[in-house]
């Protein structure tokens, strides 16, 4: 037998309580495991304070809380379907415009943009991301709510006031503020985050199916309704709801446009009010175990079913996505 063959038998033989060397395995799936419990608790936390904070509110009026539309603290009479729809209403419509100029935007940029300027215009997008919500309110009430009170609503009911449907959506005065403004910062607001993941996931996607696609003799347009959009539906999906998130939640930027009036209408540049503007509004003023601050608990509870019905809601489309995708094929 060779010695070479007998040298690591005889080593081990010689050696026989070698003890093992300690690594940091285990150190680290303590921690990743502590850090993803420790989310755990903190959503539930929060969930907790918000719920028993807003129990008295609940049990006061009852499921008629989530219908009334009246906020009245002389009387002691809160509802959340005001603040309710002005939320809901300003995201929809914040997505509406947000999303095909993210979706374009990025398109661009990955597609048909020259590298050089890419990069710039990608910079600029990534910067407008950083700018805080109060520069856009600032900015919004001083030039966009003299803009849509004095030439959009004005131009909107000169072209649209004999559509039987469209004039009740652009009627009333021509205050400034109100949803399609509060929409409007709201859209470009997140326009930056959506377009960011949108064209990261855009050049992600293998050059190997676009060139195949292009070989075939597709179309650009082609291509991405193909191509790129069912192999990338779970990242602009998550992007939207991203944006959406942060609409839902912005604050001080919708105070400053929205006009804050606990108002139900079918008009759009209607003033309004969002849960979140609400609460920024109310809360200094909310003594402690009161009526109205376990009220606006209770909106802040609301806030967080409906995100988590929108993210559940997402959720289902894209696994009906993926489903329809897997039986085509």
């Amino acid at each position: 037998m060779d010695v070479s063959t007998q040298q690591p038998v005889q080593s081990a033989v010689l050696k026989p309580g070698r003890p093992k060397t300690l690594t940091g395995d285990p150190f680290f799936r303590g921690l990743v495991l502590s850090a993803g419990v420790g989310v755990l608790l903190i959503l539930g936390a929060v969930i907790v304070v918000m719920v028993v904070g807003g129990m008295p509110a609940f049990g006061q009026f009852g499921p008629g809380f989530l219908i009334s539309k009246v906020w009245n603290p002389v009387t002691q009479h809160f509802g959340a379907a005001a603040p309710v729809f002005g939320t809901i209403a300003s995201s929809v419509l914040a997505l509406l415009i947000a999303v095909p100029l993210s979706f374009g935007t990025a398109f661009w940029l990955t597609t048909l943009a020259p590298p050089a300027a890419s990069s710039v215009i990608g910079m600029a997008v990534q910067l407008l991301a950083a700018v805080p919500s109060i520069i856009f309110g600032m900015w919004g009430f001083f030039v966009l709510v003299p803009l849509v009170a004095h030439y959009v609503q004005p131009a909107a009911k000169a072209l649209f006031g004999h559509v039987p449907v469209v004039s009740v959506l652009i009627s009333g005065p021509p205050f400034g503020t109100g949803l399609f403004t509060a929409a409007v910062i709201l859209a470009i607001m997140i326009m930056p985050s959506i377009t960011a993941v949108m064209r990261d996931v855009f050049a992600s996607i293998p050059s190997v199916l676009r060139e195949s696609a292009y070989g075939l003799g597709a179309t650009r347009w082609e291509v991405m309704r193909r191509v790129v959009l069912p192999w990338s539906r779970q990242g602009v999906v998550g992007g939207i709801v991203l944006g959406m998130g942060r609409a839902m939640g912005e604050t001080m930027a919708v105070t400053f446009v929205i006009g804050d009036s606990n108002h139900i209408g079918w008009s759009i540049f209607a003033p309004a009010n969002t849960i979140a503007s609400l609460i920024a509004l109310e809360f200094p003023e909310s003594p402690a175990g009161s009526l109205k601050l376990a009220s606006l608990m209770a909106l802040g509870a609301i806030l967080m079913a409906i995100s988590f019905v929108t993210l559940w809601c997402s959720r289902m489309l894209l696994a009906r996505g993926q489903n329809s995708t897997g039986k085509r094929s």
